[in-house]
């Protein structure tokens, strides 16, 4: 007998209710610090994919760019120079490509920083 998702949803209240019998309040979260580096981390690398799904490499002041035809430099100071120029419905086009790539289980941190459009990035800092 095939399993539905009623059968699915039924087992998962189940297992919460459990829990909270138990004392579980809530899921234990993430140390700041730890948030933090994630979120670093998992920024860069969404840099790195907005530069590269706009080409920025082609007119890249960095000649191992152009050579990896990819971004390999400074994916902050690409993005930061090159997103002026990009109108704001291109880039909520591209997040949106972007965003059919991501599992279904990622983590917060990674989830915060793939949400930023390619302005955001930057934009807080200065």
């Amino acid at each position: 007998m095939k399993r539905t998702d009623a059968d699915r949803i039924n087992e998962n209240i189940a297992v919460y209710i459990a829990m909270m019998d138990a004392g579980y309040k809530k899921k234990p979260t993430m140390p700041a610090a730890d948030f933090a580096r994630a979120y670093g981390r998992e920024a860069v690398a969404q840099q790195r994919r907005y530069c590269n799904a706009f080409a920025f490499w082609r007119r890249c002041r960095i000649s191992r760019c152009r050579r990896a035809r990819g971004c390999v430099g400074y994916a902050f100071d690409c993005l930061k120079r090159a997103v002026r120029s990009l109108p704001e419905p291109a880039q909520v086009r591209v997040q949106q490509e972007l965003f059919k790539g991501v599992p279904r289980n990622i983590g917060a941190p990674e989830r915060k920083a793939r949400h930023n459009l390619p302005g955001d990035f930057y934009e807080k800092r200065e």
